[in-house]
C-alpha cells in the first residue's frame, strides 16, 4: 500500500484540509459529499456505516451528523486525531468512533455494517483485489468507493504525486468488483479537469471553470475522459436487513490501515 509513512507525518494531518479543500478545493469537498450522500440516500437511526480511509473525518463525521451508526477507520493516529476534533467541535464525538486499523485484516466480523464507505482509498492499492474482498466481507449490502481514471487528464501529472496513483480503466473496476463478488448498482463520472487544477485557483477563479467543466461532462466525450469515478455496489443477496453482527469494533491500537488521498 502506498503513502503509508506520508500518511503519518504530523504536518501533512494537520494541513490535510487546508491545502485540499480550500479555495478551489471547496468544489471537489463539495461534489465527493454530495456523491457519497446520494449513494446512501436517506440514512434511517440505527444505519451502520465504516469508513475505511477515513483521514481526517471529513465523511464520517457528516454521516454521523445525519444519524448513521459509524466507524471511522485508518492507518494513521495524526490523521484520526484530526477527525477526533472535527467531532468534537461538531458535538458528536458521542456518537462517532475512531479506529487505527488494518485495510487489509478489518477487525470486524462478516456482515457487520450496512454500508462500507472508501473514498481516496483505491489509487493507493497495487492490487486492490483483496482489499475489495475484505471490505465486501464486512458489508451486508453497500460497498460505495471512488477511483481516479486512467484515459483523463491526471496522467499527465500522477507521477508527481508524494507516492504516485493507481489510475483505473472501467473494465479493471468491473473485473474488481467481480472478484470481490460485489455486483455494480450504480456509476458517476465527474471531472474532466483534474482536482490538481482546482486547488492551484482561489474559489471565486475556480467556479466558471467547473460551470464549464460540468457543461462539458454531461456530453458523452466529457464522460468518457472524466478524471474521477464513483462506484456503488451491491453484496449479492445483500440487503439492509442482512445478518450484520452488532458484536462491538476493536479498539483504537488495531494493526495500521490505509488513508486518505495523496493529493
Amino acid at each position: 500500500m502506498k503513502g503509508q509513512d506520508w500518511y503519518q507525518a504530523d504536518e501533512v494531518a494537520e494541513e490535510y484540509e487546508d491545502v485540499r479543500f480550500s479555495g478551489g478545493g471547496e468544489l471537489i469537498d463539495r461534489r465527493e459529499k454530495e456523491a457519497v450522500l446520494s449513494a446512501l440516500g436517506p440514512i434511517e437511526e440505527g444505519h451502520r456505516v465504516l469508513e475505511v480511509a477515513c483521514g481526517t473525518g471529513r465523511f464520517t463525521t457528516m454521516l454521523a451528523d445525519r444519524g448513521a451508526d459509524i466507524v471511522g477507520l485508518d492507518i494513521s493516529r495524526e490523521m484520526l486525531e484530526q477527525g477526533r476534533e472535527k467531532a468534537a467541535e461538531a458535538g458528536l464525538s458521542d456518537t462517532v468512533e475512531f479506529v487505527r486499523g488494518d485495510a487489509s485484516r478489518l477487525p470486524f466480523p462478516d456482515n457487520h455494517f450496512d454500508t462500507v464507505v472508501a473514498m481516496r482509498f483505491f489509487h493507493l492499492m497495487d492490487d486492490p483485489v483483496p482489499f475489495a474482498r475484505e471490505l465486501r466481507r464486512v458489508s451486508a449490502d453497500q460497498v460505495f468507493f471512488d477511483t481516479f481514471n486512467g484515459r483523463s487528464l491526471r496522467t499527465l501529472y500522477t507521477w508527481l504525486l508524494p507516492m504516485g496513483s493507481r489510475l483505473y480503466s472501467e473494465r479493471q473496476v468491473v473485473d474488481m468488483l467481480r472478484a470481490a463478488d460485489l455486483t455494480l448498482a450504480g456509476e458517476e463520472h465527474d471531472f474532466v479537469l483534474p482536482y490538481g487544477f482546482y486547488r492551484e485557483l482561489p474559489g471565486p477563479v475556480a467556479k466558471p471553470f467547473r460551470v464549464i467543466d460540468e457543461l462539458v461532462g454531461n456530453t458523452i466525450p466529457g464522460d468518457y475522459v472524466a478524471s474521477v469515478s464513483y462506484w456503488d455496489a451491491r453484496v449479492s443477496g445483500g440487503g439492509a436487513d442482512g445478518d450484520a453482527d452488532s458484536d462491538s469494533a476493536a479498539g483504537d491500537d488495531a494493526e495500521p490501515a490505509d488513508s486518505d488521498d495523496d493529493e
